[in-house]
């Protein structure tokens, strides 16, 4: 199992790490889809190849082929909408968030797997990236699908304990070489 390498590649000081990553994906609340789709978006967004690599793997043996593309997308147009909108966000004229982002996402209204999932998946994704701007839109769509805070948490304990864990790898990898 996957997930298992890659706990047994964190080193001691991660032992947090490691406990969460096990943690994350055998007690969630979440559904299946919802929480492999999860995974997998959270290690795409990492961008660390072996994290992906790793997670991509068990991600396969929970979710459709639909679903498992719908998460990559997710990730893909995340990695494209986070960059923008936290950019107009942050340059602090409220002028920009009118203008219209001519940028095409309509995956998002049609992403070939329920709404909600995908949507989960794009915060999971987004807080990850760090756009306030996302998390505050994908969280509202889900808590008017009737998504219960809890479950918008359990997302986002996911994509902290991916990204934990691809840091460290990746830290242990490049202290590998000097």
């Amino acid at each position: 199992m996957s997930v298992d390498t890659l706990k047994s590649l964190l080193p001691d000081y991660a032992k947090d790490t490691r406990l969460n990553l096990g943690s994350v994906t055998t007690t969630s609340s979440l559904t299946d889809q919802q929480l492999w789709g999860t995974v997998l978006a959270c290690a795409l967004a990492t961008r660390s190849a072996r994290v992906i690599a790793e997670l991509s793997q068990d991600a396969a043996e929970h979710l459709s082929a639909e679903a498992f593309t719908a998460a990559k997308a997710a990730a893909s147009i995340m990695a494209m909408n986070n960059v923008y909108y936290r950019a107009t966000h942050l340059i602090g004229d409220e002028t920009y968030a009118t203008l219209p982002a001519r940028l095409r996402m309509t995956v998002i209204g049609n992403p070939g797997v329920d709404k909600t999932d995908f949507e989960l998946w794009c915060l999971a994704v987004s807080a990850i990236n760090g756009c306030g701007r996302c998390l505050e839109s994908h969280e509202q769509v889900l808590r008017g699908a009737g998504l219960p805070r809890e479950q918008v948490q359990e997302a986002l304990r996911v994509a902290a304990v991916i990204n934990a864990t691809a840091a460290t790898l990746e830290a242990e990898a490049a202290l590998q070489t000097v």
